[in-house]
C-alpha cells in the first residue's frame, strides 16, 4: 500500500531538486569565472591528486631547466676563457720562437722578454676570471681568486668538482680546474712556470733552453684543446638535456591542463542547461505547491 504524499513532502523535495540545480549552477559559474575545472577539493578528489603531482613535477622540471642554463652559460663562459688563455700561449710561442733565434742581440732578447712578463700577467688575470662573481678556475672555493702574480707558479687550487643536477638523478660537473687547465703547482709544465722560465732565459739569453721550452708550451696548449674538447662534449650532452626537459615541461603542462582547465564551451552548454532545468523547477513548482512560498523561491 502506497503512503500519501503531502504537500510537506512535495516541497521538501521541490527545494532538493532546487538547491541541486542551484549548486551545480554555481559550480560551473565558478569554472567559468576561475578557468579551472577544480576549483576546491570535492570537485574531483581523483583529478586534484593528479594536478597536484603534475605541478610537482613541472615545478622539479622547470628547476632542472634553470641549472641547464645556469650550466650553459658557466661552459660557454669557460670555452671562451680557454680561447683567450690558449691565445696568450700562441702568442708566447711566437716570442720563443724568435727568441730562440742565435742571431738575436741582448736588447732584442730584453724586448722579448719584457712581453713575455705582460703575457704572463695576462694568464694569471685569466686564471682568475670570474663568472657572475665566482671564479671559474678553483673548484668550489668560487669565491677565492685561485692565482695571485706573484706566486702563480707555486698557486694550489681546488680540485672539487661544480656539479648541476640536470635531471632527476643525473649530476653532471661542468668546472674545468686551474690544475686541469694551467698545471699542477711547481709542475715544469706549469703555464706560469714555462712563462717565467722563458722570461729568465731570455735575460740570461740561452736561447737553447728558449728553444726546449717551446716544447713545454705545445704541451699545455695540446691540454688547453683537450679540455675544450671535454667542454664541447659536455656542451652537446647538456644542449640535449635541456632539449629534452621542453618537451617534458610541454607534455606536462598538456596533461595539467586536461586535469584541471575548464572547458570553455562545454562549461556554457551545461550552465545553459541547467538554468533551463532551473526554471523549469521553478515552472513546475509554482503549480504543485502555494504560490506564496514559489514566490519566495523566486
Amino acid at each position: 500500500m502506497m503512503g500519501r504524499v503531502t504537500q510537506g513532502m512535495m516541497n521538501a523535495q521541490l527545494l532538493r531538486n532546487l538547491n541541486t540545480n542551484l549548486n551545480r549552477m554555481n559550480n560551473e559559474s565558478n569554472q567559468l569565472s576561475t578557468g579551472r575545472k577544480i576549483n576546491k577539493p570535492s570537485d574531483d578528489p581523483v583529478g586534484l591528486t593528479f594536478a597536484l603531482r603534475y605541478r610537482s613535477e613541472l615545478a622539479a622540471n622547470e628547476q632542472y631547466q634553470k641549472n641547464v642554463d645556469s650550466a650553459l652559460s658557466w661552459l660557454e663562459y669557460t670555452d671562451t676563457t680557454l680561447d683567450q688563455a690558449g691565445s696568450v700561449l700562441q702568442r708566447a710561442r711566437e716570442l720563443a720562437v724568435n727568441g730562440a733565434n742565435g742571431t738575436n742581440p741582448q736588447e732584442a732578447l730584453d724586448s722579448i722578454k719584457s712581453e713575455m712578463g705582460q703575457l704572463y700577467n695576462q694568464l694569471v688575470s685569466i686564471g682568475n676570471s670570474q663568472f657572475n662573481g665566482k671564479y671559474v678556475f678553483n673548484g668550489q672555493k668560487t669565491d677565492i681568486p685561485p692565482y695571485s702574480v706573484d706566486n702563480a707558479t707555486k698557486d694550489k687550487t681546488d680540485n672539487s668538482a661544480i656539479q648541476y643536477e640536470i635531471g632527476a638523478g643525473v649530476k653532471l660537473p661542468i668546472n674545468a680546474t686551474g690544475e686541469q687547465v694551467f698545471g699542477k703547482a711547481d709542475s715544469p709544465d706549469n703555464a706560469f712556470q714555462v712563462l717565467q722560465d722563458l722570461m729568465g732565459a731570455l735575460e740570461k739569453g740561452e736561447t737553447g733552453k728558449v728553444s726546449e721550452l717551446i716544447g713545454k708550451i705545445d704541451q699545455r696548449m695540446d691540454s688547453f684543446l683537450q679540455i675544450r674538447s671535454d667542454i664541447g662534449a659536455k656542451t652537446n650532452r647538456v644542449e640535449l638535456a635541456q632539449s629534452r626537459l621542453k618537451d617534458i615541461n610541454i607534455n606536462l603542462q598538456d596533461l595539467q591542463s586536461k586535469v584541471e582547465d575548464a572547458d570553455f564551451a562545454e562549461v556554457i552548454t551545461k550552465l545553459q542547461v541547467s538554468e533551463n532545468v532551473y526554471q523549469a523547477s521553478l515552472s513546475m513548482g509554482a503549480k504543485l505547491i502555494t504560490p506564496t512560498l514559489v514566490d519566495f523561491l523566486r
